[in-house]
């Protein structure tokens, strides 16, 4: 009898040492993905806007089941828009295990953190806001955008400035970030001779008052300015014009299309400021869905709700056809992805980016965002 308790004893303790011992080994109960964007701070706006938009892909594929019958766990992470706090982000999604991630807003935040998720084992990254075509261009062969890039963007928006509104005088400004100077660059550079640029100078991101900046402007009597980077600075900078009398109209791109931009310009100093982004998703069919879905969960959906969505969509997509959760092969399954969303077909090229990704330039109208001017129209 003693043999038999001594013998279940040792059975015991050697099969608590295995669980032990063996539970690192123990396969996750859940597919893990990240979202990371900022937020909390200034942008959490943006941040919140995509963590939404991803959030209503999970939660609807969770409810047909998940993925390679596992649920899907959603792992949301802060980057303050910082490169430091992006990298640290990364690394700590990478440690969780993270198939994949969406993300992040900012280029000044996705550039360093894609370098991470390439070395922790080419782990798909893609973002749906960040817009720097340096982002694509090193090659990463996990790094992927569903949205455009600051080269076409820009161009868009120099051909409306001087085909469109025939201005021979303009005024440059960013804020020195990764976006905004590229950004900025890009129009400059597409502007070419039509357009003379009479100031090109910076702003800091942060900062507060630019009336020192807005009166070397003054002097130089452009008759358009435009600004690279965010909707925090972009409505004091044409709130602040407004006040020193300066009467030319602001134009700026994709960072500062949301509604917190005329909340801090003010309703009527906002009026008439152009922006180049994508298409109202209301008028496209394919959105619908989407549209009605998030808006009756969370309300109104951001610039960049629909983009974080479908960028979610496309890396489950790829985590069923790989039919494994290695980066690797999941990165080459979301190359080969032909996607119907909600914003319509997306296809990525060989660099990561979506082969058609239209602008069109928007107005403020009536405190609020209207479609105004496409390649190839006009308006009188």
């Amino acid at each position: 009898m003693k043999k038999i308790k001594i013998t279940f004893l040792l059975f015991i303790i050697h099969f608590s040492l295995f669980t032990i011992f063996t539970g690192c080994a123990k396969k996750e109960d859940t597919i893990k993905i990240g979202v990371a964007g900022p937020m909390t701070g200034d942008q959490a706006k943006m941040g919140t806007d995509l963590k939404n938009g991803v959030e209503l892909a999970v939660m609807e594929w969770n409810e047909k089941g998940g993925i390679l019958n596992k649920k899907i766990e959603l792992l949301a992470e802060d980057d303050q828009h910082d490169p430091k706090l992006a990298v640290t982000v990364a690394n700590k999604l990478s440690n969780s295990n993270a198939a994949g991630v969406i993300g992040h807003w900012n280029s000044s935040a996705s550039i360093p953190a894609s370098e991470v998720y390439r070395d922790r084992g080419n782990i798909p990254m893609l973002t749906p806001a960040s817009t720097n075509p340096q982002l694509t261009e090193r090659g990463f062969e996990n790094v992927f955008r569903v949205c455009g890039r600051d080269d076409q963007q820009g161009r868009i928006a120099a051909e409306f400035v001087s085909k469109e509104l025939k201005i021979k005088k303009a005024a440059i400004i960013h804020d020195k970030t990764t976006y905004g100077q590229g950004l900025a660059d890009e129009f400059k550079k597409a502007l070419g001779s039509e357009t003379e640029v009479v100031y090109y100078g910076v702003v800091i991101q942060g900062d507060k008052d630019f009336r020192a900046v807005l009166t070397s402007i003054k002097e130089k009597s452009p008759e358009l300015i435009y600004f690279g980077g965010i909707y925090p600075e972009a409505g004091l900078l044409v709130k602040q014009a407004k006040e020193l009398g300066i009467k030319a109209p602001f134009m700026s791109g994709d960072g500062t299309i949301d509604k917190e931009f005329i909340k801090i310009a003010g309703k009527e100093n906002a009026e008439g400021t152009y922006l180049t982004f994508s298409p109202d998703p209301s008028n496209i069919p394919s959105a619908k869905a989407f549209l009605d879905k998030y808006h009756a969960k969370y309300g109104e959906h951001g610039p960049y709700s629909i983009y974080a969505y479908d960028a979610a969509n496309i890396l489950l997509t790829g985590i069923k056809n790989a039919g494994v959760l290695d980066g690797k092969k999941i990165s080459e399954a979301v190359h080969n992805i032909k996607y119907d969303g909600a914003l319509g077909a997306v296809q990525f090229d060989k660099k990561g980016d979506v082969l058609k990704a239209p602008y069109i330039v928007w107005r403020t109208k009536d405190g609020d965002f209207k479609e105004y001017w496409a390649p190839g129209t006009t308006n009188k």
